[in-house]
């Protein structure tokens, strides 16, 4: 065995990097193994006699990492052997592989390591991966239920069969290198290499543990993936699996595996045969030929399975190639016919809901109707809900309805009637009800009447720039009707304001006859109302430990990024900052994907809870970028970082009205490292920080004193324009106090809100 080439010490992770005609993406993947937070380990770099410059790439990184080892062989050898030169060089506790085009996600290593650690270090650790595509897009394996934490651990295959539904790649696994060195395994040469390997590496594993986290990122490469090639090579796949039956014959005690080995290697050659882009077509027959061959030497009695995998397995049980070809066409013409059928039921169903409308349209307008909705439909919440509930509790004779998709129903209060879009409610709600409230748009078909009262009101103040402003803006605009925006704005008959800049936004952004309500965000008004009962109560219901300080980490989405913008390994930053801290993340809505792979106990993703308000109650610090929630956020007068990494980038593609740098509202780090010593020094809540936020809230906060949405109720649906509520001044602003760590409510303040704290120097 080879010396370590670092030192004495033995390594974690032995990471082997084989390398063939990939310099274009070798960098990036190399990379991703060597800023990893976790550095106990080896980088084993193959070069398996590339002929581009791979080689030099590997040379490269090495001269510039001790922790890499660069491996050239003299001739090419393919994939599978190219590992075995890696491990034969190996000296780790545990073997990673990583395909060159392949990449680590951050933080990936610490987190198996720790996992590792937690589960006795297994023989193997199985985690997740996402197929990321060259749009930006990443897609989760669709089997990572098979990967939960829950239950025992570890543990063998028998107590979790499902686990071989997961792709049989050997790159989402960490396999213990002594265990690996006693069974002798090795990759055998040929396409189709990790299929040997995976299923007996899982079936001798005496303990085995998961790791529900994508650390991976699988490149779906559009050209040169080697398993997308038109050639004789995919033959190779009988051969790896008489080796794992082979496997079998020889470990009689390993039976209990056949029948689902069996449906697996049928159902591999179907996907080969079924991908027209791997076999020349001369060869087809013969591969099914093989494949029934194989069929019959291997055939063990189980069930029959669904339908579309019965006649996956006639395909390759009799060899019928024509017949199976009439059963594909006879089942996409089905399909076909199916869809036709469903776009002419769509299309009826478009032209009676629309028929509907006109006729919901020369009916009366009931003067007794208020309809509601937020974000286009994601839920209740945000101004419309502060303000809806504001309206039942003070013009109870007003009956509401909330529009939202039937998945966010059960956030809508039960005294409010709840319409799914595009139904034939929603049609007569948006014809007959008077007034019409949210802070997004409602259909564009939408015919608003005259005597209909549109109330906008909006979803925070602006910091990005907005309407109007993004017409030099390609990248924030994306394709946006100026024209039809405008004729939106004219159906407006009031805008929310919560403060000046807001107010002097708006009317220039979204020029209209409407008249603008600078009576503070109803949103906020919860911040007055809450008391610290309601504090501990939330967090409790998110699982914050007592006494600890949690970080609300709420980034905005970028225009100019498809994918998930992710500046902070949030793993690092728990481990920087210690025990004490809970980070919550809040991906933006835009995405739909969280902003870490990893959900334990102290980072909690918590893209998906109704209500934001509530997770600023519950948390102690804010950290974000240029979202509008810092606006919100000033009004509990808690700490604020913020952390602007992009700053220029973001500038040029989506635009601020002033630079929040310049004016912050706390705390400022314009990289990782920054907001690390920004919380390791206490800044983020230190005088300066106080200072800072109080300047804030005195030009943005001044009319969020908790009675904004009665202030909106009276005026438009009470009519009582005059002698609507004073604001309150900041002064005498009670706003909830955070939970301080490791101290009790004070009695006297429990069930109630409490004075405002005095910041922590």
């Amino acid at each position: 065995m080879p010396a370590p080439t670092h030192g004495c010490a033995v390594p974690r992770f032995s990471v082997i990097v084989p390398a063939y005609k990939v310099q274009a993406y070798l960098h990036e993947s190399l990379h991703s193994v060597l800023r990893q937070s976790f550095t106990d380990l080896e980088l084993i770099a193959v070069d398996d006699c590339s002929p581009d410059a791979s080689g030099e790439v590997i040379d490269e990184v090495a001269a510039a990492d001790p922790r890499v080892r660069a491996v050239h062989l003299t001739e090419n050898v393919g994939l599978g052997r190219a590992r075995n030169a890696g491990i034969e060089h190996a000296t780790g506790d545990y073997l990673i592989f990583l395909d060159a085009d392949d990449t680590l996600t951050p933080g990936a290593l610490a987190a198996v390591a720790d996992r590792l650690k937690e589960t006795g270090s297994p023989d193997v650790l199985l985690y997740d991966y996402a197929r990321t595509y060259w749009t930006g897009e990443a897609v989760r394996n669709q089997h990572a239920a098979q990967l939960t934490e829950e239950g025992d651990a570890p543990f063998q295959l028998t107590d979790r069969p499902g686990l071989l539904k997961l792709l049989m790649v050997v790159w989402n696994k960490a396999c213990r290198r002594e265990f690996i060195e006693r069974e002798g395994f090795r990759f055998p040469p040929g396409y189709y290499e990790d299929t040997p390997w995976t299923y007996p590496v899982l079936m001798a594993a005496e303990t085995i543990a998961t790791l529900d986290r994508v650390c991976v990122h699988y490149r779906q490469r559009r050209q040169g993936n080697i398993l997308g090639t038109t050639s004789r090579k995919h033959f190779d796949v009988f051969d790896q699996y008489d080796r794992v039956f082979a496997f079998l014959d020889a470990r009689p005690e390993l039976d209990r595996w056949r029948p689902v080995l069996f449906r697996r290697m049928v159902d591999h050659y179907a996907n080969v045969f079924g991908n027209r882009d791997r076999l020349p077509r001369r060869s087809r027959p013969e591969f099914l030929r093989r494949a029934r061959a194989q069929y019959r030497r291997y055939h063990v009695p189980g069930p029959r399975g669904r339908p579309r995998n019965q006649v996956r397995q006639g395909l390759v049980r009799f060899g019928a190639h024509r017949t199976y070809r009439a059963l594909r066409l006879a089942r996409t013409a089905a399909r076909r016919l199916d869809a036709a059928a469903r776009s002419v039921r769509r299309a009826v169903r478009a032209r009676l809901l629309r028929l509907h409308y006109l006729v919901q349209l020369r009916l009366p307008v009931r003067a007794g109707r208020a309809v509601f909705s937020a974000y286009g439909g994601r839920g209740y919440g945000c101004n419309p809900g502060a303000v809806e509930e504001k309206l039942r509790e003070l013009a109870p004779h007003i009956r509401t309805a909330w529009i939202a998709d039937p998945a966010h129903h059960h956030t809508v209060p039960t005294g409010t009637r709840r319409i799914t879009p595009g139904s034939a409610a929603y049609w007569t709600a948006l014809a007959r009800s008077k007034y019409l409230v949210t802070n997004a748009d409602f259909d564009p078909r939408l015919r608003k009447r005259r005597s209909q009262v549109f109330v906008q009101t909006q979803a925070g103040t602006p910091l990005k720039h907005m309407g109007l402003d993004l017409q030099e803006r390609p990248a924030a605009a994306r394709g946006t009707d100026f024209g039809a925006l405008l004729a939106r704005v004219d159906t407006w008959d009031y805008v929310l304001s919560a403060n000046r800049h807001s107010t002097l936004v708006w009317e220039r952004v979204f020029p209209g006859a409407y008249t603008t309500l600078e009576y503070g965000a109803p949103r906020n008004d919860r911040f007055q109302r809450a008391s610290s009962q309601d504090v501990a109560r939330i967090r409790e219901s998110l699982g914050i430990p007592k006494g600890s300080v949690a970080i609300l980490y709420a980034p905005t989405h970028r225009d100019y990024l498809r994918a998930q913008h992710r500046p902070l390994d949030l793993e690092r930053l728990l481990r920087a900052l210690g025990p004490r801290f809970t980070v919550l993340t809040r991906a933006h809505h835009v995405y739909g994907a969280p902003l870490t792979d990893s959900d334990t106990a102290r980072l909690v993703d918590v893209s998906d809870h109704p209500s934001v308000e509530s997770l600023c109650l519950a948390s102690d610090v804010l950290v974000t970028d240029y979202s509008s929630l810092m606006f919100d956020y000033a009004n509990l007068d808690r700490p604020i970082v913020v952390h602007t990494d992009d700053r220029e980038v973001y500038e040029a593609a989506r635009g601020t009205y002033f630079d929040v740098r310049e004016f912050p509202p706390g705390a400022v780090a314009r990289g990782e490292e920054e907001l690390i010593d920004i919380f390791a020094t206490g800044h983020w809540r230190g005088s300066r920080s106080a200072q800072l936020r109080a300047a804030f809230r005195d030009r943005f906060c001044g009319h969020d004193d908790g009675r904004a949405a009665e202030r909106v109720v009276r005026h438009v649906f009470l009519g009582q324009g005059a002698g609507l509520p004073s604001v309150v001044p900041l002064a005498d602003r009670r706003p909830v106090p955070a939970a301080p760590a490791g101290e009790q409510v004070p009695e006297q303040y429990q069930g109630e809100a409490a004075p405002r704290p005095h910041e922590h120097t």
